[in-house]
């Protein structure tokens, strides 16, 4: 083997599918100097996930993507049951709404997965600015870029140097990780305990084997194949180039078979089981009479198994197929069995008396359903395991790329504050803590949905072994309220969610139970998602979803509530939060340098081309949201305190912190207040992640501001 470089970087990436790049994405938004490697020549172009639902929207739209998904994507308004009726005949059952409306702005939409990869791979490059090499790239005038191993940073960026662009480094792959547990567990920021090796791999070991060359099947990535890759026990690698990288920390975002789990040993294997269940897929453009084609559809036949319709972008559909006929030997599938014509013939058979058929297949995969959940997600704090890496399950409830990015945008702020030094290390923690028992959450639910979409339905009242076709719709209806959407995913309390308990009834430190007392802001749940309502924007009067103004920036929140501030009370106490954030709490806290590509990404502005401050602004972005009424107009002249019009000596006051909850003048009314579950005479100071979920809900009142500074003080380094 021959060396042919030492690096280091801050975070290497393994895997560059949805996961990875969602890290990696975070890492560049953040000017963290971090590494993403793939094993594969290119994207996706074909095939795999194509589901995303409303709170992955939600997350992309905060990077400025989601738009371009929704522009380009099939919506998913309706779903329609099929179920046999007396005579075995398959008839509509019901129509209903795919998913609750009021949950978000969104609703589930269909796009494939490469096309997310390379809107992923855009705002990265657009993260650093115009005219940025990316590594290893040629600069303008012909000069090469950076190397691997060069730790020279780019021009200054908001009073701090710019990191080296990160870019997927595609063929590559590790083939070696150790551990210094003793480094790891020292809170050294210039530590660097992981030791990784990459291999460098030709074009030919790093393109997969298909089946059929005239057709893209998805075999050799489904639980049908064999792992693949360099086994890191083996003690034969074949000869090629490889680097040594040391790094601070490592995430394994390499899917199902993924090496970086197997490297960490057994114990890190995951656990479930697999059922006899085989599906097929494939992605056609169908020949058809079948009347709801072009919704999405649940068919279950009496005896033939079932079928779900997802009707595709580009007048594709996804159809997933129960495959009755194919045979379950030794645990394992008999892959030779499995062909494109011998799907559609089980699609045919469910689908009759309807007709199906196709002349253009882009896509087809098989998977038997299985659900796994790893027992543990990091190692020391120092190595993490995301995505399929560390769950799998059937890809019917269309969660698993979902999930996936869930996972690393979770975890891609903690990293990046730590690595920045602005956030301690034992957040780190948390990632573990909050993103397993969603893991487990999920592997039931899938449990559940995936065996009552797999079984035939009753054929009496008497028939036990049969699979209630109420109860399965129930279920459909249920999941979507809340899980499948993560609208309602909750994370309990631990030091970055102050309070959330479910339960009502709280004892105090001498044992007496007692009443928790009201919300301040009861829609405001710590734990959960800080959902987005219209607001007016105080200076111009222009409706805003909140949430554009609170982006993926890294930066905690201060979301305050500050009631009628017409009135001198109001506004009073809104100037006295406003002399102790600024006298008192800002000064503590750290600053954060705003990378170009986090600026005006709902604005109007291109990404990449925002204004730069004099100085790196406060970790805490500070928001006031006050309740309009009919006597004040919106941009009329009010006084507000320093602390939400902020003045930088380069850009002036920033007009973009201070909104109203009032009716706009040609998109309805918001009703911000309520919907936020805010008193509008008592007002509420609301605390929210860099993921935009609640830390902390709290009123206004002094003894509250000491409640703000403590969750800020448990999770941030003090300011330099």
């Amino acid at each position: 083997m021959t060396v042919k470089a030492t690096s280091k970087t801050d975070v290497l990436i393994v895997g560059a599918g949805p996961a990875g790049l969602m890290l990696a994405l975070w890492l560049a938004r953040l000017g963290v100097d971090a590494r993403i490697v793939d094993k594969r020549t290119d994207k996706v172009y074909s095939g795999q996930a194509d589901g995303f639902q409303i709170r992955s929207l939600e997350i992309l739209d905060s990077f400025g993507i989601a738009q371009r998904i929704w522009n380009e994507s099939n919506h998913m308004v309706e779903v329609c049951f099929w179920n046999p009726d007396e005579t075995g005949r398959i008839c509509r059952d019901s129509r209903v709404v795919n998913g609750k409306a009021g949950l978000s702005r969104f609703h589930e939409v269909v796009l494939h997965q490469g096309r997310a990869e390379t809107f992923f791979l855009d705002a990265i490059r657009d993260s650093y600015g115009p005219q940025q090499p990316t590594r290893g790239e040629p600069k303008a005038g012909g000069q090469a870029g950076k190397t691997h191993g060069d730790t020279s940073s780019g021009p200054d960026v908001g009073g701090q140097q710019q990191p080296r662009q990160v870019s997927v480094e595609r063929r590559v792959m590790p083939t070696s990780l150790t551990i210094d547990e003793d480094a790891a567990a020292e809170d050294n920021r210039d530590s660097y305990p992981v030791t990784v090796a990459l291999r460098h791999l030709s074009e030919n070991e790093a393109t997969p084997t298909q089946m059929l060359s005239n057709v893209q099947d998805g075999l050799f990535r489904s639980n049908l194949s064999p792992p693949d890759g360099v086994d890191p026990s083996s003690a034969t690698i074949p000869e090629g180039i490889e680097e040594v990288v040391q790094c601070k920390y490592v995430v394994g975002c390499d899917g199902a078979h993924s090496w970086t789990r197997k490297a960490l040993g057994p114990e890190y294997e995951m656990v479930g089981e697999m059922t006899d269940y085989i599906w097929g897929v494939l992605d056609i453009v169908p020949i058809t009479d079948f009347p709801d084609i072009r919704n999405r559809t649940m068919i279950h036949s009496a005896d033939n198994g079932s079928m779900m319709v997802i009707p595709r972008e580009n007048r594709l559909v996804r159809l997933y197929i129960q495959l009755t006929e194919v045979s379950v030997g030794g645990g394992r599938v008999d892959r030779s069995q499995i062909k494109p014509d011998m799907i559609l013939s089980a699609a045919k058979k469910i689908m009759h008396p309807y007709k199906i058929d196709y002349h253009y297949c882009d896509w087809w995969t098989a998977y038997q359903i299985g659900q796994r959940v790893g027992k543990h997600f990091s190692k020391l704090n120092r190595v993490f395991l995301a995505g399929d890496a560390v769950h799998t399950h059937s890809p019917k409830a269309g969660q698993g790329m979902n999930v996936s990015m869930q996972d690393t945008f979770n975890l891609g702020w903690k990293l990046g504050l730590v690595c920045k030094g602005v956030a301690k290390p034992s957040i780190l923690s948390t990632y573990e803590f909050e993103r397993k028992p969603i893991a487990n959450q999920l592997i039931a639910f899938d449990h559940r949905f995936s065996r009552l979409f797999s079984g035939r339905p009753v054929k009496d009242i008497l028939d036990e072994t049969g699979v209630s076709m109420g109860e399965f719709g129930a279920a459909f209806r249920q999941s979507h309220m809340q899980f499948t959407t993560a609208v309602g995913i909750k994370y309990s309390p631990n030091m970055l969610v102050v309070g959330g308990d479910d339960e009502e009834d709280k004892k105090d430190d001498t044992g007496s139970d007692h009443k928790q007392a009201p919300s301040p802001a009861a829609a405001c749940v710590p734990g959960m998602r800080f959902a987005s309502h219209q607001v007016l924007r105080h200076s111009d009067a222009r409706p805003w979803q909140l949430h554009h103004k609170m982006q993926s920036d890294g930066r905690f929140r201060l979301v305050v509530f500050g009631g009628h501030v017409s009135s001198q009370r109001d506004l009073q106490r809104a100037d006295e939060l406003g002399d102790w954030l600024v006298s008192h709490l800002l000064p503590k806290l750290p600053a954060l340098a705003v990378m170009p590509g986090t600026t005006n990404l709902h604005g109007g502005g291109r990404p990449g081309h925002g204004f730069q401050p004099e100085q790196p602004p406060s970790i805490l972005d500070v928001l006031l949201v006050y309740h309009g009424q009919e006597n004040i107009s919106v941009g009329e002249h009010l006084s507000f305190h320093s602390a939400y019009q902020p003045f930088d000596p380069k850009l002036g006051h920033d007009y973009d912190k201070v909104f109203v909850d009032r009716p706009s003048h040609h998109n309805g009314n918001g009703d911000a207040y309520n919907a936020y579950g805010v008193d509008q005479y008592k007002g509420a100071i609301v605390g929210v992640r860099p993921d935009g979920v609640v830390g902390l809900a709290v009123g206004l009142d002094k003894e509250s501001w000491v409640e703000v500074e403590n969750w800020l003080e448990g999770i941030l380094c003090k300011a330099k």
